[in-house]
């Protein structure tokens, strides 16, 4: 067992403390837009100590109220601050799976730190960077063990489709519970967008596999390479003896304007850029060959997160000038402002109120984003303010490459191959709140239900799927 030196806070030290959130360390902006190895370098010993005497480990308990998988965030941060490190991560583990991704990735501060008490009169205890740094500690560590004892076997199987956030923590569950689990993924590396969407320098893929080793070492078992839809239909997993199915196979059809120029070389969806970065491994370039245009002049078009991720990314593949083309202004951005605030670190040149109306090219090639400048009128169906086009403000931005990173749509193969399942307007698989579809034994969760979302409300989505396939399968043993 690692001792833990404790450091004691004075009460005088702790009304000081709360003033302020403790910093995490970084990577300096001009050398890590060189590289993609992690820009936050997550919390010391000492660090993580102080940041949990900021909590006031208060009774209403709002933060809890904040989290779609409803962690105990009061309970971990008292056993952070007495040094039990590892009590800390099996109490994070009592309701997340995949506690080292979320801590990285989740948007916290608009869910558990947007409720913290203390947030309402200073900044919020750091939640997630708390969480990040007791899942890391107890990887570096070991857990203690007692932890995957074997429950005792129920009978009863359950194919997982895709092994994205929503995947992993409903197979993580259902597990846990004493069924017998086979989670069936596409491609090649289980994991999900988790690794072919989000980029090594905010999610380390070391991390993903480390979380993906722990839900196997529950007795889950991978079926790679595993395109279902195409391989075997839902129907057909039903029939091979499966006893639910849960589909979470995620929203990952790109979407594009539809402007003039789109089909040229040189264009990319996000999807595509980023799959070929993280998941092939293009950054780790001669190493591995993944065929990928590194543009000297990158226009990215949009605003949300995926579209910070691939122009940092195309920064560290070597352009030497990076533009985030938006058409609303800062305010409107619905990235997190952690990522934002790192891209205008980086140098990301952000082009707001602008708009792509053309992709110019010259001999098949990408010449350059022909845009319109754009101003805001009265808030759309969405509250924000809704841009219009300016007469006359088109501009040319010189570039090679350009990826459009504006939304994606429901993976269609599935939909597509099974008859009785009823889907949205949108082309979403339609589920209730517990994840029960159209068809009996098939539960859905996750972004192919409600488009692409953040990584712990798909979590969410699959421990509520989890207890509802649960209920599920013992009412059969009842009949």
């Amino acid at each position: 067992m690692v001792e833990t030196k404790i450091r004691e806070y004075t009460k005088e030290e702790i009304k000081e403390i709360r003033k302020t959130r403790t910093p995490i360390p970084e990577q300096d902006a001009v050398a890590r837009g060189k590289n993609f190895e992690e820009v936050a370098l997550g919390y010391t010993e000492e660090q993580a100590l102080r940041e949990a005497n900021r909590c006031m480990a208060c009774k209403k308990r709002d933060c809890v109220a904040g989290c779609p998988v409803e962690v105990p965030i009061p309970e971990f941060i008292q056993l952070v601050k007495v040094g039990d490190f590892i009590g800390a991560a099996k109490k994070i583990k009592e309701k997340n799976s995949l506690p080292a991704i979320c801590g990285r990735v989740c948007p916290q501060e608009n869910q558990c730190e947007s409720l913290c008490t203390l947030g309402k009169k200073m900044e919020p205890v750091a939640i997630g960077r708390l969480e990040r740094f007791i899942a890391d500690y107890e990887r570096m560590h070991g857990s203690g063990g007692g932890e995957n004892e074997k429950p005792k076997p129920t009978g009863f199987k359950v194919a997982v489709v895709g092994s994205g956030p929503a995947g992993l923590t409903v197979a993580s569950d259902l597990a846990k519970l004493g069924h017998e689990v086979t989670i069936f993924e596409a491609l090649h590396k289980a994991g999900g967008v988790l690794v072919y969407g989000i980029p090594e320098f905010r999610l380390p893929k070391a991390i993903v596999q480390s979380e993906v080793d722990g839900i196997e070492s529950l007795g889950v078992k991978f079926d790679l390479d595993s395109v279902v839809g195409k391989l075997y239909t839902v129907d057909e997993l039903l029939e091979r003896g499966f006893d639910a199915v849960f589909i979470g196979s995620g929203a990952g059809l790109p979407m594009f304007m539809n402007i003039p120029g789109e089909n040229l070389n040189g264009v990319y969806s996000a999807n595509e850029f980023l799959t070929r970065t993280n998941l092939m491994k293009a950054y780790l370039f001669p190493e591995y060959d993944t065929p990928i245009k590194k543009g000297k002049h990158v226009a990215v078009v949009g605003g949300g997160n995926v579209a910070m991720d691939a122009a940092r990314t195309a920064l560290r593949l070597g352009a030497e000038k990076v533009y985030l083309v938006y058409r609303r202004s800062m305010e409107e951005l619905p990235a997190r402002k952690e990522e934002v605030h790192h891209a205008i670190e980086e140098g990301i040149d952000f082009k707001l109120l602008n708009n792509p109306v053309e992709i110019i090219g010259e001999d098949g090639w990408v010449k350059g984003i022909k845009c319109v400048q754009m101003e805001l009128g009265e808030p759309d169906e969405s509250g924000r303010r809704r841009p219009a086009a300016v007469e006359g403000s088109e501009f040319v931005i010189d570039v090679d490459t350009v990826v459009m990173s504006i939304g994606t749509g429901s993976n269609p193969i599935i939909p597509n191959s099974t008859p009785g399942l009823d889907l949205n307007k949108k082309g979403y698989i339609a589920a209730d709140g517990g994840g029960a579809t159209s068809k009996p034994g098939v539960f859905a969760g996750g972004d192919i239900v409600t488009g692409a979302a953040t990584v712990i409300l798909a979590a969410g989505a699959g421990r509520k799927a989890a207890n509802s396939i649960h209920e599920y399968l013992m009412s059969k043993v009842k009949n």
